[in-house]
C-alpha cells in the first residue's frame, strides 16, 4: 500500500474485483465503536484530498471495523469542552469534510456493518450509495445529550426520509429500525452481515466500468438540482448533458450500443 495512504484511524484496502479494483475505507476504532474522534475526521479530510485527484480510484467503499458498529458517532470526551465558539467550528469542520464526501465527484459506498448514530448517520447520508446489514441501527440521538445533529443531520435526513419523519427522530432521538430505513429510503438495500462487503464490492465493481465523466454529472446534477426550482434543474441537467455530449465517452457508448458490443470507456 501506498505509503501516503497509511493511517491512525483509517485502514484502505485495494482490493482486486474481476478487472478492477475496490478502494475500501474502513474506520478502524473499533474498541470506541468506530466513533468521530478530531484525529479520524483529519484523516478522512486528508485522504478525501487525495481520492479526488487521483484518476486511479474511481469508486470508494466506507465500512466500519468490527462487526459491531459502522460509527456510533461524535467522541463523547470531545464533546464535552465544547462552548458556543468550539461548538460552532467542531460543526462546521465535520461538515466540510462530509461535504467533500458528497462532491467528490465519485460515488462513495457507505456499506453500514452495525449501529450508525449521530455523527455515523451523517457521514452515511453524505454518501453516495447507502446498503446496510439487518443488524444496522439508525439514528440522530443528539437531543438526549442537549444539543442537535451538527454534521449535516438535519438538512440530509429530511431531505432523505421526509420533513415529517426527520423531526420526529431528531425530537426523540429514537433508534430508525433497518426495516424502516429500507422503506423510507434511507439506504437502497438491506442483507445479511455476510452479504453486505461482497455486495458492496459487487457494486463498486460496477460503478467502476460506467463513465467517470457521467457518474459525476450524475452525482451533482442531482445533488445540486435538488433544491433549485425545477427550471433552473432543468438547466442544469441540459448544461451537464450538453458537456458530455463532447467527450469521448459519448462516441464509445453510442458506438458500442449501435454495435451491439460492450462499451469500455476510458
Amino acid at each position: 500500500m501506498e505509503n501516503s495512504f497509511n493511517y491512525e484511524t483509517l485502514q484502505i484496502e485495494r482490493i482486486p474485483y474481476e478487472s478492477s479494483h475496490i478502494f475500501q475505507v474502513k474506520l478502524s476504532r473499533e474498541k470506541a465503536l468506530n466513533s468521530l474522534s478530531l484525529t479520524l475526521l483529519n484523516e478522512l479530510n486528508d485522504l478525501l484530498d487525495k481520492i479526488k485527484n487521483n484518476d486511479d480510484i474511481r469508486t470508494v467503499v466506507i465500512t466500519g471495523s468490527g462487526n459491531k458498529a459502522f460509527c456510533a458517532g461524535a467522541d463523547i470526551n470531545q464533546l464535552k469542552i465544547l462552548d458556543q465558539e468550539t461548538g460552532y467550528s467542531f460543526a462546521k469542520s465535520g461538515q466540510e469534510v462530509f461535504n467533500k464526501i458528497e462532491t467528490l465527484g465519485k460515488p462513495v459506498i457507505a456499506a453500514i456493518n452495525g449501529y450508525c448514530f449521530g455523527g455515523g448517520l451523517e457521514l452515511a447520508m453524505a454518501c453516495t450509495i447507502r446498503i446496510a446489514s439487518d443488524n444496522a441501527i439508525f439514528g440522530q440521538p443528539e437531543i438526549k445529550l442537549g444539543i442537535i445533529p451538527g454534521y449535516g443531520g438535519t438538512q440530509r435526513l429530511s431531505r432523505l426520509i421526509g420533513k415529517g419523519r426527520a423531526i420526529q427522530y431528531c425530537l426523540t432521538g429514537d433508534n430508525i429500525s433497518p426495516e424502516n430505513a429500507l422503506n423510507w429510503g434511507l439506504v437502497t438495500n438491506v442483507l445479511s452481515l455476510e452479504e453486505l462487503i461482497p455486495n458492496a464490492h459487487k457494486l463498486a465493481n460496477s460503478l467502476n466500468k460506467m463513465p467517470n465523466n457521467a457518474m459525476a454529472s450524475v452525482i451533482e446534477t442531482i445533488n445540486d438540482g435538488f433544491d433549485l426550482n425545477m427550471n433552473d434543474a432543468l438547466e442544469l441537467e441540459a448544461v451537464h448533458f450538453g458537456k458530455l455530449c463532447e467527450t469521448k465517452d459519448k462516441e464509445i457508448g453510442v458506438e458500442s450500443f449501435l454495435n451491439k458490443t460492450t462499451p469500455k470507456f476510458e
